[in-house]
């Protein structure tokens, strides 16, 4: 900004975004200092690098409206978590992945947590049948992110919208 530049020659676009054309720092300095205005460096990386002949303060508040827009406007995907036992009765199975199918139509990723309790794991293949289970039930709507894996007391595996990867890509 004003004497901070340090190129000699610069791209000059003046107040209402007209390009005057390539002056020198000292008459780009003097231009901006008659209009009662500050000369900012837009794009110092360009041959010859471009500065703008601008109200610092006005033009500093309206980069930082954009910039807390685009945060506002930005959707930060969260990844769900569904819990349920290893006895899991078919109706609260149902529930739990109708919330699941919920959230994956929002676009979340969904992290399913299947604990085992006291003896339960002494039978760790019937949470990776209920974990196949849970995975065809959701159908091919969903992509597994993450295979059932087994971590201490818990079998952990991560679901996504199928239709997600478009989306994002």
């Amino acid at each position: 900004m004003n004497h901070a530049i340090r190129a000699s020659s610069l791209r000059i676009i003046d107040e209402d975004g007209s390009q005057i054309g390539i002056l020198s720092k000292e008459e780009a300095l003097r231009l901006a200092e008659s209009r009662e205005l500050d000369l900012v460096e837009i794009s110092p990386n360009a041959n010859p690098p471009v500065a703008k002949i601008v109200d610092w303060g006005k033009f500093n508040y309206q980069r930082t409206k954009q910039l807390q827009k685009n945060k506002r406007n930005s959707k930060t995907l969260e990844v769900k978590q569904m819990r349920f036992g290893l006895k899991i009765s078919d109706h609260d199975l149902g529930i739990k992945l109708k919330k699941t199918s919920e959230f994956l139509e929002q676009g979340h990723k969904v992290k399913l947590v299947i604990f085992y309790r006291g003896r339960e794991l002494a039978h760790k293949d019937i949470g990776f049948t209920l974990a196949n289970k849970v995975i065809d039930q959701l159908g091919d709507a969903i992509a597994v992110d993450q295979q059932p894996q087994l971590n201490g007391k818990q079998l952990i595996f991560v679901v996504r919208s199928s239709n997600a990867k478009a989306k994002n890509a």
